[in-house]
């Protein structure tokens, strides 16, 4: 694997490292020693898989206060997904800044995720498929969210027009005002 660092500090695009023969390929997706080395987190408890139908498809922007606060590696299996994250650590030098990028099964690219980063993503083809590890139990007092478009992150989705959001994450509020990290 190969460790690359984002713009925000403690986010880590990391990629994969195929090894090619006429069979196919092989590639190690997880190493706790090599993240260990890179000092990050890779104490995960617990792995999620989501299924999305439909392009356009948006979940996010999700993440969970303390004492649950967690950490996540993302990866797309199938289809493509424009993902993003947001430092919501107030003490951060990236503080409410953003990045995105795109991950597919073939780019060969996963998303470190740091504690009491929001990370959400949209869909870019139909049928798409996303695998995360996470570091803590989910919370649901520990849950919250930011809006996929609120005003104080200008995250440039690359479809506004025909974003499919559950009732939840069309609910949560504008980050300011509410800062609970």
């Amino acid at each position: 694997m190969i460790f690359e660092p984002t713009d925000l500090q403690g986010a880590f695009v990391i990629h994969l490292q195929r090894l090619v023969d006429d069979r196919g390929s092989f590639a190690r997706t997880f190493c706790k020693k090599e993240f260990q080395a890179h000092g990050l987190l890779g104490d995960f408890v617990q792995c999620n898989a989501s299924f999305n139908k439909t392009r356009g498809t948006l979940r996010g922007m999700h993440y969970q206060t303390t004492p649950h606060q967690e950490v996540k590696l993302i990866r797309c299996t199938r289809g493509a997904i424009y993902d993003v994250i947001i430092d919501l650590v107030p003490t951060s030098a990236t503080y409410l800044q953003w990045t995105s990028l795109e991950l597919t099964p073939d780019n060969g690219k996963m998303l470190y995720v740091p504690e009491h980063f929001a990370h959400g993503y949209q869909t870019l083809s139909d049928d798409t498929e996303v695998f995360y590890q996470v570091s803590e139990f989910y919370s649901r007092e520990s849950e919250r969210g930011v809006r996929w478009d609120d005003p104080a992150f200008p995250i440039k989705w690359p479809d506004r027009k025909h974003v499919i959001l559950s009732p939840k994450d069309r609910g949560w509020p504008d980050y300011i005002g509410h800062k609970e990290t």
